[in-house]
């Protein structure tokens, strides 16, 4: 991976992270830099998971890749809050 991915997947990361707190109900008890790198780890791990399932380049947009990504974000979303929460 070049650095232009790493960078783009990054700056997808953060969105990824944020779609993903969004999608959650409710109110979640972690911070801004908590929601980025859940987003960062998710859209790595959505696009290994989309990569091994063949589906990660389509033509046009890639939906499900986007939805593996934002669905693991949101299980970190949750995952997190409440770890954070029993603190």
């Amino acid at each position: 991976m070049e650095i232009s991915g790493v960078l783009s997947a990054l700056v997808i990361g953060i969105v990824i992270g944020v779609l993903g707190r969004l999608v959650v109900p409710g109110r979640q008890r972690i911070g801004v830099l908590w929601t980025i790198a859940i987003g960062i780890i998710a859209a790595f791990i959505g696009t290994g998971i989309a990569s091994g399932l063949d589906v990660a380049d389509t033509d046009g947009a890639d939906w499900v890749e986007w939805l593996f990504q934002i669905a693991l974000a949101a299980l970190g979303v949750v995952a997190v809050s409440k770890v954070k929460l029993r603190r």
